[in-house]
C-alpha cells in the first residue's frame, strides 16, 4: 500500500507551509489557528466533489470507497489558516476592536446574512442547478467576498489583495506539484466534466476556486470579531 500519496504530499506541503508561518509569525497565530478550524469542516464535503471534480488518491483508498478522506481536512485546515493571514504577510496591519456603536451602524445590518452567504448560496446552486460542485464553491466564495466587501467596506482590500494573493501562491504551489507528478491532472481531475483549459498544466478551475478562496476567507476573522485594520 503507497502511503504517500499525490494528495497528501499536496497537502503535506500546504501544511508545513502553515507551520513555518505560525512558528515566525507570533502575531498572527490567533487568527490563523481560528480559521484554520473553522474550515477544516469543510474537508469533509469532499463527497460532493468525487468523483464529478476528481477522483483523487487517498490513504486507505477512501475517497474512492466512501468519498472521504483525511487529506481533504488536512487541506482545508492549511488553506484556510494561510489565506486568512496572507495579506498581514505583505503587507503590516494591526487588529483594532470596533466600538458598540461602529457595529450598530446601518451597514452591519446584514453581519450574519453575509457570513453564511457562500454556504446558503451552495445548497441553492447544488439543489437546483447541474453545475460541477467546483463551480458552485466557487460561485459561493465570490459572492460570499462580495457581501463582505458590502457590509464591511473598511476590508475591501484585504479581500481583493487576499485572494490575489492566494491565486498566486496556490498557482506556484500547483505548477511545482506537475512537476513532481506531470500525470496528476490527466490522472485525477476529470476534465471532461470541466472546461478542459489549463494554465501551465494548471486547471483553470483551480485558479478559480484558489481567487474566491483567498476572497472570501481573507476577511472572515475580522468579520465575526469585530475588528477593523488599522
Amino acid at each position: 500500500m503507497v502511503i504517500f500519496n499525490e494528495w497528501l504530499i499536496f497537502s503535506l506541503i500546504l501544511l508545513g507551509i502553515w507551520i513555518v508561518i505560525f512558528v515566525f509569525r507570533k502575531s498572527i497565530r490567533k487568527e490563523m489557528f481560528l480559521v484554520s478550524l473553522l474550515t477544516m469542516p469543510f474537508g469533509l464535503t469532499e463527497p460532493l466533489f468525487v468523483p464529478e471534480y476528481w477522483s483523487p488518491p487517498s490513504l486507505f483508498n477512501l475517497a474512492v470507497k466512501t468519498g472521504f478522506d483525511i487529506e481533504s481536512l488536512i487541506f482545508c485546515f492549511t488553506v484556510g489558516g494561510i489565506g486568512s493571514v496572507i495579506y498581514e504577510l505583505f503587507f503590516r496591519v494591526r487588529h483594532k476592536k470596533m466600538s458598540k456603536n461602529e457595529t450598530h451602524n446601518a451597514k452591519h445590518k446584514y453581519h450574519l446574512l453575509s457570513l453564511s452567504s457562500p454556504i446558503i448560496v451552495f445548497i441553492i446552486l447544488w439543489l437546483f442547478t447541474e453545475l460541477n460542485p467546483i463551480y458552485s464553491a466557487s460561485i459561493s466564495m465570490f459572492i460570499g467576498g462580495l457581501f463582505a466587501m458590502m457590509c464591511r467596506p473598511d476590508l475591501k482590500k484585504k479581500i481583493i489583495f487576499g485572494g490575489i494573493l492566494f491565486l498566486f501562491l496556490y498557482f506556484i504551489l500547483f505548477v511545482l506539484f506537475n512537476n513532481i507528478y506531470p500525470y496528476a491532472v490527466e490522472t485525477f481531475w476529470n476534465l471532461s466534466a470541466l472546461s478542459g483549459i489549463l494554465i501551465l498544466k494548471v486547471p483553470l478551475e483551480e485558479l478559480i476556486f484558489a481567487f474566491t478562496f483567498g476572497m472570501m476567507w481573507s476577511s472572515v476573522y475580522e468579520h465575526i470579531k469585530w475588528y477593523k485594520l488599522s
